[in-house]
């Protein structure tokens, strides 16, 4: 643009010999420097440094003095350049309104060049006044529209950012939603063996019943209609508890629910029995110690079933592969202060001190790839967190391990005041 800008002004040399009549040395010196100090503005788009700075001014300002020039060259305030001069500020608003300076030296230079040319031209003091106050006026607006283009600009960067803050944030959550739900999917894989098992025993006995009711009504013999309706609800009982267990798994793989709410510590607990029972019920006797009445937190409840689930789950992984006799997993929940705890424990083994430094770690994980993901604790902790929470392990001292909740207790609302029904005046009165 710059090599294109320099063609054109170099080319309208043959334009001043026209209207001059002759070669005019000066005007293609002043032609010349104005090429020059647009060349200057070369590779300096980008460039912030104080040198890159004082190149603009230069340019700007040589720019100004050749215009001026080539306007006195050319015949003073009646030449056709002079309209130039008073907008050249205007210009280098436009062109460089990043920099308010450079628009200020244009405007110095120009209003120096028109007090130059209009005080050598034979005017009335009326007129040169107002070519004066025109290129002040000329100044003062190109001042103006840099400045409102460099708020436009901040504005619209402004917004850029906080179009592209949005957009993480929202990539951000969903994010962590397909990680939350991909961990729920490989809980769930875990509890396939208990799953299977749970779901096992009840068609089978449910398949023996369908078999009995139909060999009774085809042998042809009086059929003990109190037997068969016996029979038929202890099928029913089977059928109820596969449509349970198959509700439960589909109702945790489909929890959706992103907004805290007011929850019961035991109904959260509760929530998540429903599921570990499948994993632990072979593997580990289950003792729950969570009183009811505990002060209410805030959270997402279906979120906190989730780390609990984990956590019991990791429980009955480490007593089954570690194969420990008369395993015990309990939880325990109390009020301690402005908070409210929740410990998972066990009689296994326990953490080695080299896996507990590395507990959260993101994938992480001491067991085979079938088995873990190693983003469960990480997981874990990042949604307790969430909720002001912590949650943090150790060993007991009795042996085994424990995983410690924390959550803060939901602040409680203070009553509505009930508004005064005594007569207004009535405390003057008893007075």
């Amino acid at each position: 643009m710059l090599w294109g800008l320099a063609a054109i002004i170099l080319g309208f040399y043959g334009v001043d010999v026209l209207y001059l009549g002759s070669f005019s040395v000066w005007a293609l010196v002043f032609r010349l420097g104005w090429v020059v100090s647009l060349l200057l503005m070369w590779g300096i788009p980008g460039d912030s440094s104080s040198g890159a700075r004082w190149r603009v001014y230069v340019s700007v300002g040589l720019s100004g003095i050749c215009v001026a020039g080539l306007s006195f060259v050319m015949g003073g305030v009646g030449s056709p350049y002079f309209v130039m001069v008073p907008t050249l500020p205007l210009g280098t608003a436009l062109v460089l309104r990043e920099d308010r300076r450079a628009t200020l030296a244009a405007g110095g230079v120009s209003f120096v060049g028109t007090l130059v040319l209009v005080g050598g031209a034979n005017h009335s003091f009326a007129e040169r006044l107002t070519w004066v106050l025109m290129m002040m006026g000329t100044a003062v607006l190109a001042d103006f529209l840099s400045r409102q283009a460099r708020h436009v600009q901040t504005a619209e960067q402004q917004a850029r950012l906080e179009r592209a803050r949005r957009e993480s944030l929202e990539a951000l959550a969903l994010s962590e939603h397909r990680r939350a739900q991909s961990e729920k999917l490989a809980i769930v894989g875990r509890l396939a063996s208990g799953v299977a098992h749970e779901i096992n025993n009840p068609i089978a006995y449910v398949g023996s019943n369908v078999d009995f009711v139909r060999n009774e009504l085809t042998s042809g013999r009086e059929v003990d209609r109190e037997e068969l309706a016996e029979v038929l609800a202890e099928t029913r009982v089977g059928i109820q508890h596969i449509r349970q267990v198959v509700a439960d798994l589909r109702g945790f793989a489909r929890m959706d629910a992103n907004e805290p709410t007011p929850c019961s510590l035991a109904d959260v607990v509760a929530d998540a029995m429903k599921l570990a029972s499948l994993r632990l019920k072979h593997v580990a006797l289950l003792r729950v110690d969570v009183p009811a009445d505990l002060p209410e937190i805030f959270a997402v409840r279906q979120r906190l079933v989730q780390v609990l689930l984990n956590l019991l789950v990791n429980a009955g992984d480490v007593l089954e592969s570690h194969k420990v006799e008369g395993g015990e997993v309990r939880v325990t929940g109390r009020a301690e202060q402005e908070r409210v705890v929740l410990l998972v424990e066990d009689n296994g083994p326990g953490f080695a001190p080299h896996v507990l430094s590395r507990l959260f770690e993101a994938f992480f994980t001491t067991k085979s790839p079938e088995k873990g993901t190693g983003l469960g604790l990480t997981l874990s902790r990042e949604l307790v967190e969430q909720f002001g929470g912590a949650l943090t392990a150790s060993n007991r001292p009795e042996g085994g391990a424990r995983l410690r909740i924390e959550l803060p207790v939901r602040p409680v609302e203070p009553p509505e005041e009930e508004p005064s029904t005594a007569p207004e005046g009535g405390a003057q009165g008893a007075a």
